[in-house]
């Protein structure tokens, strides 16, 4: 018999438990301080040795895999949108399992999380299947991935420490290891003579997706967020668009920052979607629909739009027939905020239609694209006075 009191990690402010073994059966029992933690092993000595301690023994510690599959099937599954719920299984399935899956999650460390940390900002993407060998090209993961993956890591590990099966969150503080995004190389919007070569190309080409781009191009909405609209999110008494849903890989959830938002439409926009929807209702009767699909843009099936194929299939070949760069579709949202902002358009304003969070990411984003960071303001500083002195007398 031995009733035993320790912390499991040493140190000013962690709890004490109570470790009791009896005839070959082993618990243990967070209480707290050191002196509540002595109370509570007296009175159970005692019981056990008048044969009145109710024994329970301690579960079996789970290995990380696990743990976290109880987790995703619970916790991630009820509260999690779809999307947030299946990159989860995803990064899990691909990163974190290989390392971390077979190991009790009492015994990961945070030397353990540095070192993954680490080889996954030098760790090069999987070939991508859909290309020839000699197009492939060595991506490292992007620091944006390793910090999803960490961020992963780290709230299934609060959850453990939550359940009392470890002491903390041997993830915590990590982050720093991770170098910072340069938001700037991400961003590779179309000049204004760029979009309107773009426009061109895809009303003469492409006509059944021309409303599509010129929604995202004068709204800057995400491309889930247009896929996703239907009809009756269209105002044109109010000249605007409810953005109330989104779609991440054909599930439909909600707006990226969970609540609705409402967009503009310029005077061309709502021209042509107005006459959008008559060819929307003439297509369904040609093909015996009966009613339009329920989705403002689909495919020729009626049916949701895939972004994949629309990439692929459309947008890119809209950029050859135009001439054009190679650039992300989601540069296109780029192309909305830097050309409003260039031509400076109140900036709280872009960034309320955008739906960002805070008019800072805005800022932050967009800094260069701000008219007048320039050298030739700091080039003024050269002047022998101000070109504002008089005002100053």
């Amino acid at each position: 018999m031995g009733v035993k009191v320790r912390q499991k990690t040493k140190g000013k402010g962690k709890p004490w438990w109570v470790f009791i073994s009896h005839n070959g059966n082993r618990t243990s029992k967070q209480i707290g301080d050191k002196s509540a933690a002595e109370k509570v092993a007296s009175t159970i000595r005692a019981k056990l040795k008048l044969g009145e301690f109710n024994f329970e023994p301690e579960k079996p510690m789970p290995t990380f895999k696990e743990y976290a599959e109880s987790f995703l099937n619970g916790f991630s599954k009820n509260n999690h949108k779809p999307s947030t719920h299946e990159s989860y299984k995803a990064a899990l399935k691909n990163h974190i399992y290989p390392v971390f899956g077979s190991k009790l999650i009492d015994k990961i460390r945070k030397k353990d999380i540095k070192d993954f940390l680490n080889q996954k900002q030098n760790e090069t993407k999987k070939p991508n299947k859909n290309k020839k060998p000699e197009d492939q090209r060595l991506e490292k993961l992007t620091p944006s991935t390793v910090r999803n993956l960490k961020a992963y890591l780290s709230c299934i590990l609060n959850h453990a420490v939550d359940d009392e099966l470890i002491d903390a969150n041997p993830a915590a503080r990590t982050g720093k290891l991770i170098k910072r995004t340069d938001r700037k190389k991400d961003i590779n919007p179309f000049t204004w003579d760029e979009k309107a070569q773009f426009e061109k190309a895809a009303k003469e080409h492409y006509p059944r997706y021309y409303p599509l781009f010129l929604t995202g191009l004068r709204t800057g909405m995400r491309m889930g967020e247009l896929i996703a609209l239907k009809p009756g999110d269209l105002d044109f008494n109010g000249d605007f668009i409810e953005i109330r849903r989104n779609c991440v890989r054909g599930i439909i959830s909600t707006p990226k920052s969970g609540k609705m938002r409402r967009v503009d439409m310029s005077s061309e926009l709502r021209r042509v979607l107005k006459s959008f929807l008559t060819s929307r209702k003439q297509e369904a009767l040609r093909k015996g629909w009966g009613q339009p699909p329920e989705w403002l843009f689909f495919n020729n099936a009626g049916n949701l739009i895939d972004i994949n194929h629309l990439r692929k299939r459309v947008f890119y070949k809209i950029l050859e027939k135009a001439d054009l760069r190679r650039i992300r579709m989601h540069d296109m949202r780029h192309t909305y905020a830097t050309l409003r902002i260039q031509s400076g358009h109140n900036i709280a304003d872009v960034s309320k239609q955008l739906g960002h969070h805070s008019i800072n990411i805005t800022v932050d984003t967009y800094y260069h694209w701000i008219p007048g960071t320039n050298k030739a303001e700091v080039d003024q500083l050269d002047n022998p006075t101000s070109l504002n002195a008089g005002n100053l007398q």
